[in-house]
Protein backbone atom coordinates (compact mmCIF):
# COMPACT_ATOMS: atom_id res chain seq x y z
CA UNK A 1 0.00 0.00 0.00
CA UNK A 2 1.30 3.36 -1.04
CA UNK A 3 0.48 6.04 1.96
CA UNK A 4 0.57 9.57 1.49
CA UNK A 5 0.39 12.43 3.75
CA UNK A 6 -0.60 16.30 2.98
CA UNK A 7 0.37 18.65 4.65
CA UNK A 8 -1.64 21.93 4.19
CA UNK A 9 -3.19 24.86 5.31
CA UNK A 10 -6.62 23.75 3.27
CA UNK A 11 -6.89 19.82 4.17
CA UNK A 12 -11.00 20.58 2.81
CA UNK A 13 -9.26 21.18 -0.70
CA UNK A 14 -8.60 17.85 -0.81
CA UNK A 15 -11.67 16.05 0.38
CA UNK A 16 -14.02 16.21 -2.86
CA UNK A 17 -11.25 14.73 -5.21
CA UNK A 18 -10.30 12.11 -3.04
CA UNK A 19 -14.07 10.79 -3.01
CA UNK A 20 -14.46 10.14 -6.62
CA UNK A 21 -13.12 7.74 -9.61
CA UNK A 22 -10.25 6.25 -9.60
CA UNK A 23 -8.53 7.59 -6.81
CA UNK A 24 -11.49 7.34 -4.56
CA UNK A 25 -11.52 3.52 -6.02
CA UNK A 26 -8.11 3.29 -4.68
CA UNK A 27 -8.69 4.08 -1.31
CA UNK A 28 -11.56 2.18 -0.73
CA UNK A 29 -10.10 -1.05 -2.25
CA UNK A 30 -6.96 -0.74 0.28
CA UNK A 31 -4.10 0.29 -2.47
CA UNK A 32 -3.82 3.93 -1.19
CA UNK A 33 -3.85 5.82 1.94
CA UNK A 34 -4.14 9.11 2.64
CA UNK A 35 -4.06 11.24 5.40
CA UNK A 36 -4.73 15.46 5.48
CA UNK A 37 -2.86 17.16 7.67
CA UNK A 38 -3.49 20.76 8.94
CA UNK A 39 -0.19 22.71 9.32
CA UNK A 40 -2.25 25.04 11.45
CA UNK A 41 -2.42 22.33 13.97
CA UNK A 42 1.05 22.49 14.65
CA UNK A 43 1.10 26.52 15.50
CA UNK A 44 1.85 27.59 19.10
CA UNK A 45 0.30 30.84 18.16
CA UNK A 46 -3.02 31.01 19.98
CA UNK A 47 -4.44 32.31 17.33
CA UNK A 48 -2.69 29.38 15.27
CA UNK A 49 -0.79 31.42 13.28
CA UNK A 50 1.28 30.29 10.55
CA UNK A 51 2.89 33.07 8.88
CA UNK A 52 4.74 36.03 9.66
CA UNK A 53 6.57 39.15 7.53
CA UNK A 54 9.74 38.21 5.81
CA UNK A 55 13.39 39.69 7.46
CA UNK A 56 14.95 42.01 4.75
CA UNK A 57 11.44 43.77 4.13
CA UNK A 58 9.32 42.71 1.32
CA UNK A 59 5.66 41.95 0.12
CA UNK A 60 3.42 39.09 1.53
CA UNK A 61 4.15 37.12 4.45
CA UNK A 62 5.99 34.00 4.54
CA UNK A 63 5.33 30.28 6.15
CA UNK A 64 7.03 30.11 9.32
CA UNK A 65 9.17 26.78 9.73
CA UNK A 66 7.95 25.34 13.28
CA UNK A 67 4.67 24.26 12.17
CA UNK A 68 5.94 22.38 9.12
CA UNK A 69 8.83 20.81 10.90
CA UNK A 70 6.28 19.67 13.76
CA UNK A 71 4.30 18.58 11.50
CA UNK A 72 7.06 16.61 9.02
CA UNK A 73 8.15 15.10 12.90
CA UNK A 74 4.17 13.86 13.37
CA UNK A 75 4.39 12.31 9.98
CA UNK A 76 8.15 10.59 10.94
CA UNK A 77 7.25 9.05 14.17
CA UNK A 78 3.80 7.03 12.68
CA UNK A 79 5.26 5.89 10.14
CA UNK A 80 8.95 4.38 12.26
CA UNK A 81 11.74 4.53 10.18
CA UNK A 82 10.14 3.49 6.84
CA UNK A 83 11.36 4.12 3.46
CA UNK A 84 9.53 8.14 2.57
CA UNK A 85 10.04 10.97 0.49
CA UNK A 86 9.43 14.40 1.49
CA UNK A 87 8.06 16.20 -1.12
CA UNK A 88 7.90 20.59 -1.39
CA UNK A 89 5.68 21.77 -4.23
CA UNK A 90 7.62 24.36 -5.96
CA UNK A 91 7.93 26.35 -9.50
CA UNK A 92 12.04 25.67 -8.17
CA UNK A 93 11.65 22.43 -8.72
CA UNK A 94 12.58 19.36 -10.94
CA UNK A 95 9.59 19.57 -13.58
CA UNK A 96 7.05 16.51 -13.30
CA UNK A 97 6.67 14.09 -15.85
CA UNK A 98 5.71 10.52 -16.19
CA UNK A 99 8.92 9.22 -15.56
CA UNK A 100 9.01 10.75 -12.01
CA UNK A 101 5.39 9.51 -11.68
CA UNK A 102 6.46 5.87 -11.52
CA UNK A 103 9.14 6.45 -9.55
CA UNK A 104 7.55 7.74 -6.60
CA UNK A 105 5.10 5.29 -7.32
CA UNK A 106 7.44 2.85 -6.08
CA UNK A 107 7.31 4.15 -2.43
CA UNK A 108 5.68 3.22 0.62
CA UNK A 109 5.19 6.91 2.01
CA UNK A 110 4.76 10.35 0.28
CA UNK A 111 4.53 13.61 2.44
CA UNK A 112 3.98 16.50 0.47
CA UNK A 113 3.99 19.79 1.87
CA UNK A 114 1.60 22.25 0.32
CA UNK A 115 3.44 25.94 0.68
CA UNK A 116 1.14 29.20 0.17
CA UNK A 117 1.34 32.92 0.60
CA UNK A 118 4.66 34.05 -0.70
CA UNK A 119 6.21 30.87 0.18
CA UNK A 120 7.86 28.93 3.06
CA UNK A 121 10.91 29.49 5.43
CA UNK A 122 14.06 28.49 3.39
CA UNK A 123 14.92 26.29 6.39
CA UNK A 124 12.22 24.11 5.84
CA UNK A 125 13.75 22.65 2.84
CA UNK A 126 16.55 21.34 5.07
CA UNK A 127 13.82 18.61 5.21
CA UNK A 128 12.77 17.51 1.83
CA UNK A 129 14.04 14.73 -0.76
CA UNK A 130 12.03 16.36 -3.21
CA UNK A 131 11.17 20.00 -4.63
CA UNK A 132 8.74 19.48 -7.77
CA UNK A 133 7.03 21.79 -9.99
CA UNK A 134 4.40 21.04 -12.58
CA UNK A 135 5.31 24.10 -14.87
CA UNK A 136 6.57 27.42 -15.21
CA UNK A 137 3.74 29.26 -13.95
CA UNK A 138 2.63 30.23 -10.27
CA UNK A 139 -0.54 29.18 -8.16
CA UNK A 140 -2.04 30.61 -5.46
CA UNK A 141 -0.62 27.40 -3.66
CA UNK A 142 0.91 24.05 -3.30
CA UNK A 143 -2.35 22.10 -3.34
CA UNK A 144 -3.40 22.06 -6.61
CA UNK A 145 0.16 20.77 -8.20
CA UNK A 146 0.01 17.79 -5.24
CA UNK A 147 -3.26 16.70 -6.35
CA UNK A 148 -1.86 16.64 -9.86
CA UNK A 149 1.22 14.13 -8.89
CA UNK A 150 -0.88 12.20 -6.75
CA UNK A 151 -3.16 11.31 -9.44
CA UNK A 152 -0.66 10.66 -11.75
CA UNK A 153 1.08 8.75 -9.30
CA UNK A 154 -1.74 6.22 -8.42
CA UNK A 155 -2.17 5.55 -11.88
CA UNK A 156 1.04 3.60 -12.03
CA UNK A 157 0.07 1.77 -8.17
CA UNK A 158 -0.41 -2.09 -9.22
CA UNK A 159 -4.25 -2.77 -9.36
CA UNK A 160 -5.53 0.94 -9.47
CA UNK A 161 -6.43 0.60 -13.03
CA UNK A 162 -7.73 -2.50 -12.95
CA UNK A 163 -6.91 -4.90 -15.39
CA UNK A 164 -8.27 -3.78 -18.46
CA UNK A 165 -6.37 -1.02 -18.34
CA UNK A 166 -2.56 0.19 -18.42
CA UNK A 167 0.02 2.95 -17.54
CA UNK A 168 2.07 1.46 -20.55
CA UNK A 169 -0.51 2.78 -22.76
CA UNK A 170 -0.86 5.93 -22.06
CA UNK A 171 0.15 9.67 -23.20
CA UNK A 172 3.64 9.91 -22.77
CA UNK A 173 4.60 6.43 -21.59
CA UNK A 174 6.80 6.06 -24.10
CA UNK A 175 7.92 9.61 -24.90
CA UNK A 176 4.50 10.05 -27.14
CA UNK A 177 1.70 11.46 -27.18
CA UNK A 178 -1.48 8.88 -27.50
CA UNK A 179 -3.24 7.91 -30.37
CA UNK A 180 -6.54 8.80 -31.66
CA UNK A 181 -9.47 6.85 -30.14
CA UNK A 182 -12.63 6.17 -31.33
CA UNK A 183 -15.96 4.46 -30.35
CA UNK A 184 -19.54 3.97 -31.72
CA UNK A 185 -21.61 4.99 -33.97
CA UNK A 186 -19.04 4.05 -36.69
CA UNK A 187 -20.35 7.08 -38.78
CA UNK A 188 -21.32 10.64 -36.91
CA UNK A 189 -21.71 13.57 -39.05
CA UNK A 190 -20.40 12.53 -41.81
CA UNK A 191 -16.66 11.61 -39.71
CA UNK A 192 -15.61 7.50 -40.53
CA UNK A 193 -13.97 5.55 -38.00
CA UNK A 194 -10.72 4.73 -39.79
CA UNK A 195 -11.28 1.32 -41.44
CA UNK A 196 -8.04 -0.19 -40.46
CA UNK A 197 -9.93 -0.20 -36.57
CA UNK A 198 -12.59 -2.05 -38.10
CA UNK A 199 -10.82 -4.90 -39.85
CA UNK A 200 -9.79 -6.98 -37.33
CA UNK A 201 -6.52 -7.36 -38.18
CA UNK A 202 -4.24 -6.45 -34.73
CA UNK A 203 -0.91 -6.25 -36.57
CA UNK A 204 -2.52 -3.63 -39.16
CA UNK A 205 -4.13 -1.56 -35.61
CA UNK A 206 -0.89 -1.76 -34.14
CA UNK A 207 0.90 -0.11 -37.11
CA UNK A 208 -2.14 2.14 -37.43
CA UNK A 209 -1.15 3.44 -33.84
CA UNK A 210 2.33 3.83 -33.74
CA UNK A 211 2.04 5.79 -36.92
CA UNK A 212 -0.55 8.28 -35.53
CA UNK A 213 1.02 8.67 -32.20
CA UNK A 214 4.42 9.34 -33.94
CA UNK A 215 2.76 11.99 -35.98
CA UNK A 216 0.92 13.46 -33.50
CA UNK A 217 4.18 13.98 -30.96
CA UNK A 218 6.13 15.36 -34.27
CA UNK A 219 3.19 17.79 -34.80
CA UNK A 220 2.14 18.76 -31.68
CA UNK A 221 5.08 18.26 -29.25
CA UNK A 222 8.16 18.75 -31.45
CA UNK A 223 10.63 18.86 -28.04
CA UNK A 224 9.08 15.76 -27.45
CA UNK A 225 9.83 14.06 -30.64
CA UNK A 226 13.24 15.25 -30.97
CA UNK A 227 13.87 13.19 -27.92
CA UNK A 228 12.81 9.88 -29.67
CA UNK A 229 14.85 7.03 -30.77
CA UNK A 230 13.37 6.03 -33.87
CA UNK A 231 13.37 2.88 -35.15
CA UNK A 232 13.97 1.35 -38.84
CA UNK A 233 9.86 1.02 -38.44
CA UNK A 234 9.26 4.25 -37.16
CA UNK A 235 10.67 6.21 -39.70
CA UNK A 236 8.76 3.51 -42.49
CA UNK A 237 5.55 4.97 -40.88
CA UNK A 238 5.86 8.43 -40.87
CA UNK A 239 7.30 7.87 -44.47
Amino acid sequence: MLKIYILTLFPEFFESPFNVSIIKRAIDNGLIQIELINIRDFSRDKHKKVDDYPYGGGCGMVMKPEPIFEAVEYVEKKIDGQNRRIILLSPQGQVFNTQLARNLSNEKNLIFICGHYEGIDERVKTLITDEISIGDFILTGGEIPALAIIDAVARFVPGVLGSSQSPEEESFYNGLLEYPQYTRPQVYRGLKVPDVLLSGNHKEIELFRRKEALKRTREKRPDLFEKLKLTDLDKNLLE
